[in-house]
């Protein structure tokens, strides 16, 4: 009974082919009915996305005519009915002939591929301080065909963006030209830091000093560039459009809060801003 099987043809063990078989790789059911128009048009289409699933996630198709009892045990009261198991229990679910585009994202979003997987090694990595490792996921998490269309890979590219934002502008700006995250503007602001002229800076305010300052530092130290925009924001708070603040919440965003010169400067920065 799966993509490829006729409902009828086989013998149905809905704990081996289901529940067992899910502690192995996710499990799609589709609980449908001949009967059912938006059943046959839903039909062809995940047997089309199962096939290009290869081994990570299979079918298995459930007639309710035949299987009233499991559609009671699972709560389905309009088909089609489409549940996701893993480790023997539903994951997520959703009910209709949703769109192809539709259900692809919902794949994409509720069953694992190995570039989400490098994707939260990657997160884990960046939360632990851990940059060299986070590189390396979040690359191996965009080397995955599934990257190119995939929900998740904005994060990915933002991330490696702003890990490398220092060491290789380039790349960076190419990894978030069209991401529009947080950390994607954080990254932007931070080559607009690199590119800026400082003979462009408005004259007349205390807070020039420092900015020049905190621009000429980067990016070989951070360190003094944090202190010199937190003098600038005790300065002149909205100086040159409030850039000191921004600038320095970028900085924030790209080095992570658990690194050392985060902790060292954020009190002082937090205070700054009253």
């Amino acid at each position: 009974m799966d993509a490829e099987t006729s409902p009828q043809s086989l013998p149905f063990d809905f704990q081996t082919d289901v529940l067992d078989a899910s502690r192995e790789r996710p499990i799609l059911v589709d609980f449908w009915a001949p009967w059912c128009g938006p059943c046959r048009v839903l039909g062809p289409t995940l047997d089309r996305l199962a096939a290009e699933a290869s081994d990570r996630w299979r079918l298995v198709k459930v007639n309710t005519d035949q299987e009233p009892a499991l559609m009671q045990r699972y709560g389905v009261r309009g088909i089609p009915a489409v549940k996701l198991f893993a480790d023997g229990r539903v994951t997520a679910e959703f009910t209709g002939a949703l769109p192809e585009h539709t259900i692809r994202q919902w794949l994409a979003e509720h069953i694992p591929s190995p570039g989400r997987t490098h994707l939260q090694a990657g997160e884990t990595a960046w939360a632990e301080g851990d940059r060299g490792r986070a590189a390396i996921a979040f690359q191996a998490a965009l080397d995955d065909p599934e990257a190119a269309s995939a929900p998740w890979a904005d994060e990915a590219r933002a991330r490696l963006a702003q890990l490398i934002v220092f060491t290789d502008p380039a790349r960076a700006r190419q990894l978030i030209e069209d991401v529009f995250t947080t950390e994607a503007e954080a990254v932007r602001t931070l080559l607009a830091a690199l590119d800026r002229d400082t003979s462009s800076l408005p004259e007349g305010s205390p807070a020039r000093g420092p900015v020049v300052a905190a621009l000429e530092a980067l990016p070989g130290d951070i360190d003094a560039a944090l202190g010199h925009l937190i003098d600038a924001i005790r300065a002149d708070r909205y100086y040159d459009g409030d850039g000191a603040r921004q600038l320095a919440v970028a900085l924030f965003h790209a080095l992570g809060e658990q690194n050392p010169v985060v902790k060292k400067h954020r009190p002082a920065f937090n205070m700054s801003l009253y």
